[in-house]
């Protein structure tokens, strides 16, 4: 998940003739200011960079001209490494939860699968629903999918149905979300 250098052209690794040249500098309060010096020879951008004791980074490879920054680099890949983690510690991942069931399942049967699929949508998890057919059963797919709706019918309080019963091979599939009131 770390940025490579190979994501970034650092130095002598740029390859452009002239280049737009930012450097960034911190004001009298210590925040950072950018600083466009313009279209500059790669050589006086190399050497403004050595100056500040600073790498010199193509961010923008494929304006014309390509725009670099003069920044440090270590610093810069440390930023985007805590962006990316704050980024995924606010990510809210979706579990999916399973249901299979055959044209042949008992109501009684469909009735716990119901009562756990209720379950799983309070909890704010989707439910996967998969009608299996076995040997000849496929030829009379519209019980399974009578079965499906029916399971739909059950659950319209709680879910919505994210992906209408469709065939997947010898599986009919339906996909239940949470409600988002």
């Amino acid at each position: 998940m770390a940025i490579a250098n190979s994501d970034y052209r650092i130095n002598r690794q740029i390859r452009a003739r002239e280049v737009r040249l930012i450097i960034e500098e911190q004001d009298d309060s210590g925040r950072p200011v950018s600083n466009n010096v313009g279209v500059v020879p790669i050589q006086q951008a190399l050497q403004t960079a050595q100056d500040y004791g600073l790498d010199l980074v193509e961010v923008a490879p494929g304006a014309t001209p390509p725009v670099c920054r003069v920044m440090d680099f270590g610093k810069f890949q440390y930023e985007q490494q805590k962006k990316e983690r704050k980024a995924k510690k606010n990510q809210v991942k979706v579990e999916v939860k399973n249901i299979q069931l055959r044209p042949k399942t008992d109501d009684h049967h469909v009735g716990i699968m119901l009562k756990r699929a209720r379950g799983w949508l309070e909890d704010g998890k989707k439910v996967r629903v998969q009608m299996r057919f076995r040997g000849r059963e496929i030829t009379h797919s519209h019980i399974g999918r009578e079965k499906l709706e029916e399971f739909e019918r059950e659950l319209s309080d709680i879910g919505v149905v994210e992906q209408k019963p469709n065939m997947e091979g010898r599986d009919m599939v339906m996909v239940l979300a949470p409600n988002t009131k």
